[in-house]
């Protein structure tokens, strides 16, 4: 049997950002008259609200998933679904109070576990992608002929909480929708901050969980996807396909907190490697970039714009007695003969699924800093000041005449799988004479300063 074909688009564009996620199907092949109508919207109760409708706190021994049918007043709630490891500032929940209309027509409908999409079968808790208007813009612009794939990124994606069908024609889904960084409204509060879209911390294949909630029908469900939580405590936890670390709380438009790495105290992006400091004490993770921003600006304090880079001699080590080099006695001396050093240039509820017919077809640890390596030089980078309480570098300021003063004059790799952790140096520069042009140099931690290994 094939599903009851729709109406032109009816229900109101939704908090979304991009224009009605319902209004659409999943290949974009079909005219506009064969959109995705879904009558139902819900509308999010505060909490003074709630305790109004529900009459105080007595309300709370009542079930709130399933108000009697001749019940207008009691509303609906919906608990937590995602649990970000960070936290809101405000101390809120995700938890969702809530009022589907029309009341009566959404309630008097089955729920169902789960429901069959042209022979796919999707349950709740499943994620999806979900046509929207733009895919299907997008499709409908392509010259006769092209191929009707999509970007998933074009894409919305939704996680499934209930089913809803009253027959196989009027199939419902209640959703969570995950936001793509570039959704992050206008003002969203990151930390102490207000921000908006994508943030230089957000991975290619990063979503954000929120609690958002629409009612969609099923038929706009494109296929599914799947969505894994990426746990940031857990060093070994490498995301391949799409994942959540942060959520958008739509009550309070606040996101949770992520964790701060490095000396910049900023949040890692999953996509940029992190470097380890090897330090047992230390063990703490750093951006690459900062440290390769670190040693470069080393680099260029020490040679400037035309100093050249020269080799320091050979360290000389001298471990016994016998080899200390006597210097000849001076006159009056009674014949003691003093010593001389090394100089220092020399030494360093279920039911069955409900078939919906449609008739649309189908880190790796690198540890890093700057200074000095096996090569320095004429004069050799000094190792960081370390202060006498945990370790700590005191870096002083520098005097910069714009942010990034090595640019274009000098460029480091950071070479890892050959022996000791080092950077690679390369001096860009031209008309350099009497110096190398490439040398390494060992990395630091910026934390506690200490050679990683």
């Amino acid at each position: 049997m094939r599903a009851a074909q729709g109406s032109a688009m009816s229900s109101k564009p939704r908090k979304r950002s991009r224009p009605a996620p319902d209004d659409a199907v999943p290949d974009g092949s079909v005219p506009d008259e064969n959109r995705a109508d879904c009558p139902f919207t819900v509308n999010v109760v505060s909490e003074l609200e709630r305790s109004d409708k529900d009459g105080g706190p007595k309300s709370k021994k009542r079930k709130q998933d399933k108000p009697a049918e001749d019940s207008n007043k009691k509303v609906l709630t919906q608990n937590a679904v995602f649990h970000p490891e960070g936290k809101f500032k405000t101390g809120q929940s995700m938890k969702l109070v809530y009022n589907v209309e029309p009341r009566k027509q959404w309630m008097d409908m089955t729920r169902y576990n789960s429901f069959v999409l042209n022979g796919v079968k999707y349950y709740t808790e499943d994620f999806v992608y979900v046509a929207n208007e733009a895919t299907m813009e997008r499709q409908n612009s392509l010259p006769a002929g092209a191929s009707k794939v999509a970007k998933k990124a074009d894409y919305w994606v939704a996680r499934i909480l209930e089913v809803r069908a009253s027959d196989e024609h009027h199939v419902y889904a209640r959703v969570y929708w995950m936001y793509w960084p570039e959704e992050l409204p206008l003002g969203t509060l990151d930390g102490k901050k207000q921000i908006s879209g994508r943030q230089p911390y957000h991975g290619q294949h990063e979503l954000v969980a929120s609690n958002h909630m629409d009612i969609i029908n099923v038929v706009s469900v494109v296929m599914g996807v799947n969505v894994k939580q990426w746990i940031e405590s857990n060093d070994d936890d490498i995301q391949e396909s799409l994942y959540w670390r942060q959520a958008f709380n739509s009550r309070t438009a606040e996101l949770s907190s992520v964790a701060l790495v490095c000396h910049c105290k900023t949040p890692a992006n999953p996509d940029k490697t992190l470097v380890g400091c090897s330090n047992k004490i230390c063990e703490e993770w750093m951006h690459i970039d900062c440290l390769l921003d670190d040693v470069l600006t080393r680099v260029y304090d020490r040679l400037g714009t035309d100093t050249p880079h020269k080799p320091e001699k050979p360290v000389i080590k001298q471990e016994a007695k016998e080899d200390i080099i006597k210097e000849k006695p001076k006159e009056g001396t009674n014949g003691d003969l003093p010593y001389r050093l090394l100089s220092p240039d020399e030494a360093e509820d279920r039911k069955s699924p409900i078939v919906a017919n449609s008739e649309v077809k189908d880190q790796v640890l690198v540890k890093q800093r700057d200074d000095e390596s096996s090569k320095a030089t004429e004069t050799p980078t000094p190792a960081p000041d370390k202060s006498s309480k945990f370790g700590l570098a005191k870096r002083g300021k520098r005097k910069k005449l714009s942010k990034k003063p090595w640019e274009g004059l000098f460029e480091a790799t950071l070479k890892m799988n050959e022996g000791p952790t080092v950077w690679e140096i390369t001096d860009l520069r031209e008309g350099i004479e009497g110096g190398e042009k490439q040398w390494t140099e060992q990395a630091y931690c910026l934390l506690c300063s200490t050679v990683i290994d």
